[in-house]
């Protein structure tokens, strides 16, 4: 199997860590507007409200809400064939539970969505990324409430069928899968995901379960609902997979590896197989946590069977052994592998990683797969004369590009596109930092949100075109590639 002509070669990005504007057109506050920024040392701050003093990312991101068409026209010069978008849930139905969509929201997010059309660039739209109304934390408890299940059914209906005869192919939630188990130090991700600070939650375990299950309840309802909307529509939902190798061949870290990496997969299983897992539910059952499957909930699962997998992947980590071992521990738990590199952030490079959860994902569910999300963050120098020699991101990008392709021609893994994070620089959500930077083009914007916002090429932006151009063949990350 080769890769096909009609593979998608892009990039992805997220409303909340680019648009800014967060305040215009009669958009409401979201959950990620009342997170500041933060760095590698030193986590973001959630606070209640607006505080002047304070410096948050996603008020201004690098306004891509009013440059989108110059940004769009350097991803048409590089080749992309297809671009994944957020929609923010809070640009269209501003408290969430409004009885009429917002129509300017509908119209920029038109604008966009034509633009990526008329350059020949498939818009695959994300309806929830880290983007929740916080109206609906306040006024329901988040997702803790099945009442948000149908509000996030009428947001999702509005927008299919608003751009029915635009856009095919939809994603459900980004990486929802994060949110169970978490430890004290996950008020990011729960908050992230669904408005809540872990910190606050007074039954955290029942919480969280009703959190992931009313979340992969509505995914499966939406999935039903866009096929209904229009047969041809194809459906995915985005997970963010990182494989957890034993610490060594003693059976005992072999078994601790696998349920590590197994508590990622509950929601997938349920989304692809037409059920909830029996598995899950018994743990539940086991842990006094209530969870209430009705007759049409089974039913939903059943018929809202996804189309498509999406992957988001960035690093592997080593489960923590069961001996008392200590080790540099990695972003999920665990500890870091002596084998691999890092990232400036303490992410392992692990290309061969992307390779196996290729591998395991489809012989897991026989389902296509879209890579959603791969990069790298690092600090990026701009010389005088404008360029950025960023052969780190090249050689990165390369490798894992690389496995990819094993992956589908000798492995036979049906992969349909790649789309990289992000194309352009943009907010980290973990840190708010702008100098994380992952783009094949830098805007010029510091952590302090000081800069002209200025685009520039990086040397990657002419690799990654070449790498369009042959779809796939030049993957050679020489240092001779001239930017201009």
């Amino acid at each position: 199997m080769n890769i096909k002509d009609t593979f998608f070669w892009g990039g992805s990005i997220a409303a909340h860590q680019c648009e800014g504007s967060w305040d215009s057109d009669n958009k409401g506050p979201a959950i990620m507007d009342f997170v500041t920024k933060g760095s590698y040392e030193t986590p973001r701050v959630i606070t209640d409200k607006i505080e002047e003093k304070l410096d948050y990312p996603s008020h201004n991101g690098i306004d891509f809400y009013n440059r989108y068409k110059e940004d769009i026209a350097l991803f048409k010069e590089m080749g992309f064939s297809a671009l994944r978008i957020s929609i923010d849930w809070s640009r269209i139905f501003p408290n969430g539970d409004d009885e009429n969509p917002n129509e300017l929201g509908i119209k920029y997010y038109e604008g966009l969505i034509d633009t990526l059309i008329e350059n020949n660039i498939e818009p695959i739209v994300t309806l929830y990324h880290f983007e929740l109304p916080m109206n609906l934390v306040h006024k329901y408890g988040s997702w803790n409430n099945r009442k948000l299940m149908d509000l996030y059914l009428k947001y999702s209906e509005t927008v299919i069928r608003r751009f029915d005869d635009k856009v095919k192919y939809w994603i459900t939630f980004n990486e929802m899968n994060h949110i169970d188990p978490q430890t004290e130090h996950s008020d990011i991700f729960t908050y992230m995901i669904a408005g809540i600070k872990y910190s606050e939650i007074e039954n955290k375990v029942q919480t969280l379960a009703n959190v992931g299950y009313n979340m992969t309840l509505a995914g499966v309802k939406v999935a039903k609902l866009a096929r209904e909307i229009n047969p041809n529509n194809k459906v995915g939902c985005v997970f963010g997979l990182n494989p957890i190798y034993p610490y060594n061949c003693n059976p005992s870290n072999v078994l601790n590896a696998f349920l590590d990496n197994d508590r990622d997969y509950y929601q997938i299983d349920a989304m692809c197989n037409g059920k909830f897992p029996q598995y899950k539910l018994k743990e539940y059952e086991k842990n006094n946590i209530t969870i209430e499957v009705t007759d049409e909930d089974k039913k939903a699962f059943k018929e809202g069977k996804l189309d498509f997998i999406g992957l988001n992947y960035y690093f592997s980590s080593v489960s923590t052994p069961k001996e008392n071992l200590s080790g540099d521990k990695s972003l999920f738990g665990g500890i870091q592998n002596p084998y691999l590199e890092q990232s400036k952030w303490g992410w392992a490079i692990d290309p061969i990683g992307l390779r196996f959860t290729l591998n395991y994902i489809y012989r897991k569910y026989q389902l296509p797969i879209l890579i959603t999300e791969n990069g790298l963050g690092a600090y990026d120098k701009i010389e005088e004369d404008g360029t950025i020699n960023d052969d780190y991101r090249i050689e990165y990008l390369s490798k894992h590009l690389s496995q990819m392709k094993s992956a589908i021609e000798e492995d036979n893994v049906e992969c349909f596109g790649y789309l990289m994070w992000g194309p352009i620089d943009l907010v980290s959500a973990t840190t708010g930092q702008m100098s994380k930077r992952y783009g094949f083009i830098y805007v010029d914007l510091d952590d302090e949100g000081k800069g002209s916002f200025k685009r520039y090429k990086k040397k990657s932006f002419d690799w990654y075109k070449e790498v369009i151009k042959s779809n796939g063949e030049v993957l050679d990350f020489s240092t001779d590639i001239v930017v201009g």
